[in-house]
């Protein structure tokens, strides 16, 4: 069976009539629609189409954006319909995964968007090690200075306060009062 997918995003002022005719000239036999964000994951209609795709059903669309805005999400739809024993066609860029030549260019466009990501990832790994070397500190900025945590562990320690207290006097959660005191113990450390 030809399955359609037509999207167009939410407010966009956009209209579906032109995607509808062009999977209807294409044969599709049901057509499912809706009006959702490429980016958003709460998409229901082509939820439920890819829950109900069966071995030898085609998914067709109008064009590759219709079904996503990243790469990355359309693999994981194409890896889905291709689970389901399904093809997928995508009329404008004459795709058609039914063909030896349309599952060699999803398999390219895989193999390039995986070379993209180890390549991002590498990078993301250099830029870390350089800023380690040159001694920048990585992460989200402490939410305590060293005075303020040992405030802390001296009003604990001396029985001034109770972690709640304490949690409250310096704006963050009782388990990061309690892991400033564990930390401070552990170290050995005598407070002052």
């Amino acid at each position: 069976m030809l399955i359609g997918y037509a999207r167009i995003s939410r407010g966009d002022h956009q209209d579906l009539a032109a995607q509808l005719r062009t999977l209807s000239e294409a044969g599709c036999e049901k057509v499912y629609d809706e009006e959702a964000s490429g980016a958003d994951a709460a998409r229901p209609q082509l939820k439920e189409l890819l829950a109900r795709l069966e071995p030898g059903d085609v998914l067709i669309v109008w064009k590759l954006d219709r079904l996503s805005r990243s790469l990355s999400d359309l693999l994981l739809t194409l890896a889905k319909v291709e689970a389901a024993g399904a093809g997928f066609r995508s009329i404008t860029e004459a795709i058609d995964t039914t063909t030896a030549a349309g599952r060699l260019m999803m398999h390219m466009i895989g193999a390039f968007a995986e070379f993209e990501r180890a390549m991002i990832r590498e990078r993301t790994m250099q830029g870390l090690e350089t800023a380690r070397r040159a001694g920048r500190h990585l992460g989200r900025k402490p939410k305590l200075k060293p005075s303020q945590k040992a405030e802390i562990v001296r009003m604990i320690e001396d029985g001034r306060g109770t972690p709640a207290h304490a949690a409250g006097l310096f704006n963050v959660s009782k388990a990061t009062v309690k892991r400033v005191v564990a930390a401070h113990r552990l170290s050995g450390a005598p407070h002052e």
